[in-house]
């Protein structure tokens, strides 16, 4: 494979990055916080300096990036742009991320959480970002059966019926590896993350839907038969291609990866009269074939010619199967109330949106203080607003199913830390 270290002023096309920056373990956005931009491999000036804002945000840059047709089929010819940045603010440990991968026509999304400096904490902390699995070197998948024995009642946890978990315990190597660390992850970020290391965020949007909805179904899958619990494993799932999933802590994502993400999480694939999720092994159909399973560019073309994301999933796993949802996720206060709140709306989930909009205000002043009186006001509105901006959500002012979980989950993380405080 030829070394494609472009350099980065000289590309013809355009990509953005955004930069989010958090104090490690408390769910604090960090102001004024110094972000250095430099292109990967290439000396000299940094591109930008920049700070963040009262939310811990960059602003939106655009940045050279590689042509399009680069991602749309196989090829030697790197397809994203790599760029490093440095963080720093006083009292907190810096942190360097090398190699985030910035795609033509896509935004990608960095978070950075600095660690409060302390006397044994090192000089620096470090990220280096592996290729995509499509342009990169990995072990192929395994394959296993499709069909996985359930755990006996005797198991870590036993389920009726598939649940999306609020966190999944990933470990990073093969699941021999005791040396291996573990992550805990809140699930949506982990599909997010695989979904960003395995496929490209500028392929068509079915192309994406199918094939998170394939991660999904995989991940839920080891979650649901205990696969690697019940072998006496301490985790969920692996970083392991040749086993699992390709997963890189705190690397980039895309903001159109996240947005399909918030609006399927809950959902996977199933096959009738069985009540796992589908066990969706997949391969990129390129450099490595896999009769029956999904291929990742054989979706990319299906995705070419208009498919809806179910049309490409039965084309690769059978028309029997179909989408189920999940009735129960972990880890919220209240469920979607099953339509959308808008100016006009007048409800109990009004009032619970209220009550948690302010809760995450304490923490991201740029959120304004609501009164919780059940009523969707303009005020109410120009709050959902600035926190869609914030997460990088579509800004309509409209408390979607998206837009209702994610408030949900920025509510519980910053609820959890107050009372850890």
């Amino acid at each position: 494979m030829p070394e494609n270290r472009y350099p980065a002023m000289n590309l013809p096309s355009r990509g953005q990055l955004s930069v989010s920056v958090r104090s490690l373990g408390e769910f604090l956005p960090l102001q004024d916080a110094t972000v250095t931009l430099r292109a990967t491999g290439v000396e000299g000036s940094p591109l930008e300096v920049l700070t963040t804002d009262i939310s811990g945000q960059t602003p939106t840059i655009d940045l050279p990036a590689p042509s399009l047709e680069y991602s749309l089929e196989p090829t030697d010819n790197q397809p994203y742009s790599e760029y490093t940045i440095q963080v720093e603010r006083e009292g907190f440990t810096p942190f360097t991320v090398k190699g985030i991968q910035v795609f033509p026509n896509t935004l990608a999304l960095q978070d950075a959480e600095l660690a409060v400096q302390r006397t044994t904490t090192p000089a620096e902390n470090l990220l280096v970002i592996p290729p995509n699995t499509l342009f990169g070197e990995f072990p192929p998948k395994i394959p296993e059966a499709e069909i996985k024995p359930e755990p006996p009642p005797t198991g870590y946890v036993v389920l009726d019926y598939p649940v999306i978990p609020e966190f999944i315990i990933v470990h990073d190597g093969v699941p021999d590896d005791a040396s291996a660390p573990n992550y805990y992850v809140p699930y949506r970020d982990y599909v997010k993350n695989v979904a960003s290391c395995e496929i490209y965020s500028t392929w068509p949007a079915a192309t994406i839907r199918a094939n998170v909805l394939a991660i999904s179904s995989f991940a839920l899958n080891r979650i649901f038969t205990e696969w690697y619990r019940g072998k006496g494993k301490n985790f969920n799932i692996t970083t392991s291609t040749a086993f699992d999933q390709k997963y890189v802590h705190q690397r980039n994502i895309y903001k159109e990866v996240s947005q399909v993400v918030d609006e399927v999480f809950a959902n996977y694939i199933s096959r009738p009269g069985i009540r796992q999720p589908l066990f969706t092994q997949y391969c990129d159909g390129n450099r490595v074939q896999c009769p029956n399973w999904m291929t990742q560019w054989g979706s990319k073309t299906l995705g070419d010619q208009g498919l809806p994301a179910l049309d490409i999933l039965r084309h690769f796993y059978g028309s029997d199967v179909y989408l189920n949802t999940a009735n129960q996720i972990s880890g919220v206060p209240s469920s979607f109330p099953g339509y959308n709140l808008q100016v006009g709306s007048s409800s109990a989930p009004v009032r619970t949106i209220q009550e948690q909009l302010n809760a995450i205000s304490n923490n991201y002043p740029a959120i304004p203080k609501l009164r919780s009186d059940g009523i969707f006001g303009q005020l109410t509105k120009e709050a959902v607003e600035t926190f869609q901006k914030v997460f990088n959500l579509p800004v309509t002012g409209i408390v979607d199913y998206p837009t209702w979980y994610k408030i949900s989950d920025i509510y519980v993380a910053v609820k959890r830390l107050a009372e850890l405080q």
